[in-house]
């Protein structure tokens, strides 16, 4: 088994991209490969087949690979409730709620599990793409590090570093972070990967020949900047969106602890939908629509909401004749009250909703992790099949459930208003078929037989096969090959 770890300069280096590529490129060649990432710290998450939890990013690595995702590849899931404060989940369940000093003790604990699924997962595949957090010369948090080098380290695997050039200083990003780091976790670093490349290949090469005279390293490639690519995103909200001028005008506000905001890709790509996210402190535009994401801290949020001036801008809305979606989160806040008296999202109390459902909500121990596939029950799509996934910690009672908006094995989901204006449900990805995500868009508003919407299922697999295509074509595979296989003379080929 080898293990090859890719870790970036920075956050958003394209760490995640380049373990997908690799991953594909592998399964594209008949290898067992699966993503690994030993700590991660994100609001996006994903259900597994062993009915826990890990980061967005991770499960898509493990489509890429051609596998269901499972808690073994992602170990630490950290998912922020405040600036200090996070949710920690170990091998796909929760552990607790710690501040950011109490963990930082806990990682000599941690770093237990990490290296038993780890072992785990080498058992099962031939090759193992881990990837690191952020960047491995954050000095400050060097001692106990169980997210980059700390990892490499202890299992003895060699680094790619990769650097993006489209942010500027990419130079400096590679050899500041050589710089930073210490003599055995340098020689650690194999090759480096320059990313998102824009331009005449020629211009740059002899920046890459100063590189590897100045620091040793080679390059092992240029990969180019993918316009168009969407793909499932760790914490970065993607804000584009192509659309025609008849489009349906959706708003979203951006949420201080906003998660599984990937729910919006497949709009983000519907040819008749406008999709706009609102910021703090930003105007509240009119839209046709008014979605309200999952979020990780709900009463937190809902105070946040009430502050931007949210809770007039909805009422307006809906006297003008908008549409109201709530997901998860969001659909908790449309009801009367969220209840937490254990102060499992932040501290206990209960803050009153929006009012818009006749329902409560109460947050109790024991997160619902599940994949669902149902049919919907409203509008022009009734017996739709939708399908989704639930990650939450509420339970929610009251009259507006006797007005479901899906129908699931055994029990129903969500509720939409008697004038049907209202509407929301726990699912998560239920814009992901196209078939779903007319049926709801029609729901919402859009005109009847509205055409545009795309398989993100089969979207995300495309991307996937160019992101390979681009390994290909772009970075040197001989040496790569000789890496997994540890050969070039390398006593870190795990």
């Amino acid at each position: 088994m080898t293990t090859l770890m890719i870790q970036g300069t920075t956050s958003d280096a394209g760490k995640s991209t380049v373990v997908a590529a690799l991953c594909r490129w592998l399964a594209r060649q008949g290898v067992s490969v699966a993503p690994f990432k030993p700590q991660n710290m994100a609001l996006n998450s994903a259900v597994t087949v062993d009915g826990g939890e890990i980061g967005r990013s991770t499960a898509l690595q493990a489509l890429a690979c051609g596998i269901a995702p499972h808690s073994d590849m992602n170990p630490v899931l950290l998912k922020p409730q405040s600036d200090r404060g996070a949710q920690v989940i170990l091998r796909g369940r929760v552990h607790g709620n710690m501040d950011a000093l109490d963990y930082h003790a806990y990682k000599t604990e941690a770093r237990t599990s990490v290296l038993a699924a780890w072992q785990a997962l080498s058992r099962r595949h031939d090759v193992i793409i881990a990837e690191g957090a952020g960047s491995p010369a954050e000095i400050n948090l060097r001692a106990n590090d169980i997210a980059n080098m700390g990892f490499a380290e202890a299992i003895d695997c060699p680094v790619l570093l990769v650097g993006d050039i489209d942010r500027g200083g990419v130079f400096a990003q590679l050899v500041g972070t050589l710089e930073l780091v210490s003599q055995s976790e340098r020689d650690r670093i194999v090759s480096v990967v320059i990313n998102r490349f824009r331009g005449d290949r020629a211009l740059l090469d002899p920046g890459l020949e100063w590189l590897t005279e100045h620091t040793g390293k080679s390059v092992l490639g240029v990969l180019p900047f993918l316009h168009g690519l969407v793909l499932d995103a760790e914490d970065a909200v993607g804000t584009h969106s192509d659309s025609e001028a008849d489009a349906l005008n959706i708003i979203v506000p951006l949420l201080p602890r906003i998660s599984n905001h990937n729910d919006f890709d497949p709009l983000r790509l519907h040819l008749h939908v406008n999709i706009q996210f609102v910021g703090a402190d930003q105007p509240i535009p009119a839209a046709d629509v008014i979605l309200l994401p999952g979020s990780k801290s709900t009463r937190h949020d809902l105070a946040w909401l009430r502050h931007q001036g949210w809770e007039d801008a909805i009422q307006r809305h809906l006297r003008y004749g908008g549409h109201v979606y709530g997901i998860c989160g969001g659909f908790q806040m449309l009801g009367n009250a969220v209840h937490d008296p254990e102060g499992l999202e932040g501290e206990p109390g209960t803050t009153a909703g929006l009012g818009l459902l006749d329902m409560e909500t109460r947050m109790v121990a024991g997160k619902q992790l599940k994949n669902v596939t149902g049919r919907l029950l409203t509008g022009h799509g009734v017996d739709t099949v939708v399908t989704g996934y639930e990650i939450h910690n509420g339970v929610t009672t009251g009259a507006a459930l006797n007005r479901p908006l899906i129908e699931l094995p055994a029990r129903v989901d969500g509720a939409i208003s008697e004038d049907g204006r209202v509407m929301g449900s726990y699912l998560h990805g239920v814009f992901d078929r196209p078939e779903a995500c007319t049926a709801l868009l029609e729901t919402l508003g859009a005109p009847r037989g509205n055409r545009g919407a795309i398989d993100y299922h089969q979207h995300r697999q495309q991307a996937l096969d160019r992101l390979a295509d681009a390994v290909e074509e772009n970075l040197d595979t001989a040496m790569l090959t000789s890496l997994l296989h540890g050969h070039d003379g390398s006593k870190h080929a795990g």
